[in-house]
């Protein structure tokens, strides 16, 4: 079993809180990714777990067992560290022996380990190359290597594809998922890039400020975000909070009254004010010539435009807040733009907390 588990963890650098009070359990084969913005203490804790750091307090357990007086070589962990850690002076093949020799394996042991992570990362061609002569995907791919010949039962990255250029991202988060389909073990990944999280794990733990703000499925993430900071945070675009009124069922904000269902009047209760989320991809352009046209009409200036390939990202106010749309048709700056939006698309956060409303 190579299951993860944290329970109340908390660590502190020159008295400032960087973990607290965290609570996590990562399953047996899963991948899971920890995703938040710079200095919300991911890293510390993927170092916690591999113990590079020590906690000042809280249990760390490592396959069942308590981990917290475990040296990092007898956790049974490998670690893929963001600036590929490879020794310059050594052959890819020796870079992928090296902790097996550290080991005192046999050279055929090794021999046979180090092939099938080579065969399995597409590296049996530059085994006998330096890290210099190695693009930074192939590097990459030697520090995996490095860590698949150890076997180990859980497999730690902290952000191994930051130093690639956009496209070989792509590539290689699809590897490192079919890597996690074939290795058959838990995988634990930091990142800051949401996209990343979205698309590669299915455990995701959003933290802020050295808390989880939630840890749930990817699509749960994005449908149900707990909190404002996850609902802004996670996406390409963040979704739009827009500050709205409640009175005797009907829902107000910018020129805009919807009366709400009776559903989302069970889950608002006797709130007078909300804050409304809605994602830019909810917004669709409004045809008045529709047979039957859907969802709430709305009309706005257009302040200005992005291009994104295919899609526009087009920017307005609603009230005094600045809003984005994301649509494939064709809008200009300065005019005017109607939208339908459909109220089931809506999320409702509490004005105080910013909790999602449930």
């Amino acid at each position: 079993m190579s299951k993860v588990e944290l329970e109340g963890v908390f660590k502190s650098f020159d008295k400032k809180n960087i973990l607290s009070d965290i609570n996590l359990y990562v399953e047996d084969k899963e991948f899971c990714v920890l995703v938040g913005a710079s200095g919300c203490g991911k890293s510390t804790l993927l170092r916690i777990i591999a113990g590079l750091e020590t906690q000042d307090s809280g249990d760390i357990y490592i396959g069942g067992k308590l981990s917290n007086y475990i040296p990092p070589k007898d956790r049974n962990i490998a670690f893929v560290f963001q600036s590929y850690a490879l020794y310059p002076h050594l052959s890819v093949y020796d870079n992928m022996a090296f902790p097996l020799k550290i080991r005192k394996m046999s050279k055929r042991d090794i021999e046979q380990k180090v092939m099938r992570a080579s065969e399995i990362l597409g590296l049996g061609d530059y085994l006998k190359r330096k890290p210099k002569e190695l693009s930074g995907g192939q590097r990459q791919r030697v520090a995996l290597g490095r860590a698949i010949v150890r076997e180990p039962e859980v497999f730690l990255m902290d952000e191994p594809l930051s130093n690639l250029d956009a496209k070989l991202r792509v590539q290689m988060r699809s590897e490192i998922k079919n890597l996690h389909k074939e290795l058959d073990t838990t995988f634990i990944y930091v990142t800051h890039d949401q996209t990343e999280a979205l698309t590669m794990g299915n455990k995701i733990v959003v933290l802020n400020d050295g808390r989880i703000q939630q840890a749930a499925k990817p699509d749960d993430i994005f449908n149900y975000p707990a909190n404002i900071f996850v609902a802004t945070f996670m996406g390409n675009s963040p979704m739009n909070i827009i500050p709205a009124s409640i009175n005797d069922g009907i829902l107000c904000f910018d020129r805009v009254m919807i009366t709400l269902s009776e559903f989302s009047r069970q889950i608002i209760g006797n709130r007078k004010k909300v804050l409304l989320g809605i994602r830019p991809e909810s917004f669709n352009p409004y045809f008045v010539e529709s047979i039957v046209p859907t969802g709430v009409r709305i009309n706005v200036n257009v302040n200005s435009v992005e291009t994104s390939g295919g899609e526009k990202y087009v920017y307005f106010k609603l009230d005094e807040t600045e809003v984005t749309a994301k649509v494939n048709s064709k809008i200009n700056i300065g005019a005017t733009a109607d939208f339908s939006i459909d109220p089931g698309d809506f999320h409702f956060f509490d004005v105080e907390t910013k909790e999602r409303i449930v």
